[in-house]
């Protein structure tokens, strides 16, 4: 039975950013924030884009909007960024969408040819071996991913407690990953000084 080629898009944008000492979602490259991008990238893959916001979500809120996404609210962020992900997971099924293109705010959106590469592989793959498709960069997994309802359900029905990561290695063999050119998928921007850097390797492009 062929896949739906119906997809939500799922941004968790809920976290303190302690490291970075302000919100990694209002970081700007081309004078485009982090999340106005993600918003508007995905948004040419999905029906429709969810934001997850905590304590931000007032200052998120216009940009959200101003891209034609949704926002959701995680009343207790403390919890994690798995508590985050369930909330949109849920979302996403209450919206009857049954795949979803699952990214972090907290680096680069990729390229529109890496999210059509992520859709067509996990478009032909087979629904009972594939659970999800998961982009890497030399040797380093990343975002977004595509989870299929059979892993947005082994989420959901993982412990509170849980982490993403342990759902993913308890479903190892129905992950389907995937070399990308693209090295925003793992790119990781905690402190200010790895923003810098990324920067100044962007300009050098």
């Amino acid at each position: 039975m062929p896949r739906s080629p119906a997809f939500a898009g799922v941004i968790l944008a809920a976290g303190d950013s302690s490291r970075m000492g302000s919100d990694k979602a209002l970081l700007v490259w081309n004078g485009e924030t982090f999340l106005a991008l993600a918003v508007r990238r995905l948004s040419r893959v999905c029906d429709f884009v969810i934001v997850v916001a905590g304590k931000n979500a007032e200052t998120l809120r216009p940009m959200v909007y101003q891209n034609a996404g949704y926002l959701l609210i995680n009343p207790r962020p403390a919890e994690g960024q798995f508590s985050s992900l369930r909330i949109g997971l849920r979302e996403v099924l209450e919206r009857g969408r049954d795949s979803a293109f699952v990214t972090l705010v907290d680096r680069p959106a990729p390229s529109l040819e890496t999210l059509e590469l992520l859709r067509e592989t996990f478009l032909h793959s087979g629904p009972e071996q594939t659970w999800a498709v998961v982009p890497g960069f030399r040797g380093k997994h990343g975002h977004p991913y595509i989870a299929s309802r059979e892993m947005i359900e082994a989420f959901l029905r993982a412990p509170q407690s849980s982490t993403a990561r342990e759902v993913e290695h308890a479903n190892q063999s129905k992950i389907l990953y995937v070399p990308v050119s693209d090295p925003n998928v793992a790119a990781n921007l905690n402190t200010p000084e790895e923003y810098e850097s990324w920067k100044l390797e962007q300009e050098r492009k």
